[in-house]
């Protein structure tokens, strides 16, 4: 190197040198591009988390106020209906079934499940508390997967489970979504993530960041 420097330095001429052009341009021009990535990675998660938030908080419309979709109208929670009785009720496979049979209809699972709903919802929509609301997510999901129980390759009866994929399900895809967006605390863009992190009680307790 020292002798390719000297060579040059003893000609009064000097032809341009892409190295060194490169030498100069290229840090700023790898600045822009990292922050060009920065942008793109965040957006793309804030729009994973608004989706993923619009999955919550449906559900929890849906079945409060009975759309028609999962929940027939006139059978949402305010027209008395139960959120989990139709679910949980019918669940016919895997070892927590009677056990999940018990917790059909009782009104502290409906508050429970409901409130999930909300709360997940809300956080993921606002890009707040992602990581309590991955917490509480990722628990739902956890029971949700085991009341359809996607190993058994048939149901109680006998007849066939049609489970497409003996683990991976939308549950558990939905489930390492929630615990990626906390990571990346994906609230910081289209969200109000940097303000929720200014707040005092979120700084002295990191958890609910």
């Amino acid at each position: 190197m020292a002798m390719h420097q000297s060579t040059h330095r003893g000609s009064g001429f000097h032809l341009p040198s892409s190295r060194r052009n490169g030498a100069v341009s290229v840090p700023g021009a790898a600045d822009s591009v990292e922050a060009g990535a920065l942008t793109a990675r965040a957006f793309v998660f804030a729009s994973a988390r608004v989706l993923m938030g619009f999955v919550f908080l449906w559900a929890f419309l849906d079945n409060t106020f009975g759309f028609g979709y999962a929940t027939a109208s006139g059978k949402g929670w305010i027209d008395g209906g139960s959120p989990t009785e139709g679910f949980l009720g019918h669940v016919a496979v895997g070892p927590m079934e009677s056990t999940f049979h018990s917790w059909a209809g009782a009104a502290w699972a409906d508050w429970l499940f409901m409130l999930g709903l909300l709360g997940v919802g809300l956080a993921l929509t606002a890009g707040v508390a992602l990581r309590p609301a991955a917490v509480a997510g990722t628990v739902m999901m956890a029971l949700m997967w085991a009341a359809e129980w996607p190993p058994a390759k048939h149901l109680s009866d006998g007849s066939a489970s049609m489970s497409t994929n003996p683990f991976a399900d939308y549950h558990v895809l939905y489930a390492v979504l929630l615990i990626a967006l906390a990571a990346v605390s994906a609230g910081d863009a289209l969200g109000l993530g940097r303000l929720w992190a200014r707040l005092p009680i979120v700084r002295d307790h990191a958890w609910l960041r």
